[in-house]
């Protein structure tokens, strides 16, 4: 065989090696839970301000919250739990003194936004969140 031919078939090899490689790598992420590729990209501490434009509520709350693989969880003194999926679309409850929230919106890569409502005892609020990273 000439030294080209075994230069093309070396180029060969390689080229399978890498492309091996290449789909070793997908079937990792595929094996990921879907909730971990979707919003690993969320990640970390953020902050969301509660604002209330109807019924008879504080006028705003503000509450830290976690998202770590899709999920939310607390990291204050409220309870916070939910998820965050394709897109960033968020679904959360956040309970506080008594009191129970839910939401729904969007988080950006530093930001979020959404809406809200209670169901409390001394009748119904609702309004918006506001969220920031950091």
């Amino acid at each position: 065989m000439s030294a080209r031919m075994d230069g093309f078939f070396a180029d060969f090899r390689s080229r399978r090696t890498l492309r091996r490689i290449f789909v070793a790598a997908l079937l990792a992420a595929a094996a990921m839970p879907a909730a971990a590729r979707a919003a690993g990209g969320y990640d970390g501490i953020w902050t969301v301000l509660i604002i209330t434009q109807a019924g008879n509520c504080d006028p705003a709350y503000s509450y830290p919250f976690r998202v770590s693989g899709g999920r939310i969880s607390t990291a204050g003194a409220a309870d916070v739990s939910g998820s965050v999926g394709r897109g960033g679309s968020v679904m959360v409850r956040i309970s506080a003194g008594g009191s129970i929230a839910t939401g729904s919106g969007r988080l950006g890569s530093s930001t979020g936004a959404g809406r809200w409502s209670a169901r409390l005892s001394g009748g119904n609020c609702s309004g918006r969140w506001q969220a920031t990273r950091g």
